[in-house]
């Protein structure tokens, strides 16, 4: 599908008329999707952090389409890493957060403790709250392959790093809290 531009007129944006919706023409085939994996880590008195990874799948035959047990270790071992502290895990039950082989690899790690939330409780994950952060940023994206759209998802996700009262935010609308209760 090509645009035809005529001479003399002011163009807006990526080639359209002024007052004109702008065609973009695409191959019809995909490039690949995207995956995202991503950790809220609160430590009580400290700010929150966000810890994420992101993953191009290119489609191709026998390749994943999401991330793997080893890809969700690895994000912890780095998140062990970063914050230098034993960690408790708030986990929903994706399956391959309840997967044996992820059952092995958790009970490799002494650092960390696994606690699953309910069946459905998304109200309950503060994560939930940054995809959806994301996604509503890229409501009028047209991306043109897979890497454009990973580029853009680590820009959004970068910019919520950087803004710990959005992070304190979304953990606030969970209705949990982190600080300890006295004894």
């Amino acid at each position: 599908m090509r645009q035809v531009i005529r001479y003399g007129r002011r163009r807006h944006g990526r080639g359209a008329l002024r007052g004109h919706t702008p065609v973009i023409p695409v191959s019809g085939r995909g490039s690949g999707r995207i995956s995202v994996a991503g950790l809220f880590c609160v430590r009580p008195g400290q700010r929150p952090h966000l810890l994420y990874r992101v993953k191009i799948h290119r489609s191709r035959k026998g390749e994943r389409r999401s991330f793997a047990e080893t890809d969700y270790a690895a994000l912890l071992d780095a998140a062990h890493q970063y914050l230098k502290a034993p960690i408790v895990l708030i986990w929903d039950n994706l399956n391959t957060h309840i997967s044996a082989a992820m059952r092995r690899l958790i009970g490799n790690r002494d650092w960390l403790h696994v606690i699953q939330l309910p069946a459905y409780a998304p109200d309950l994950n503060p994560t939930e709250s940054v995809w959806s952060h994301v996604k509503r940023s890229l409501g009028n994206l047209a991306a043109d392959t897979a890497d454009h759209l990973a580029a853009i998802v680590r820009n959004r996700l970068k910019r919520i790093q950087y803004r710990p009262h959005l992070l304190t935010g979304f953990l606030a609308q969970t209705g949990l809290t982190v600080d300890p209760e006295p004894p």
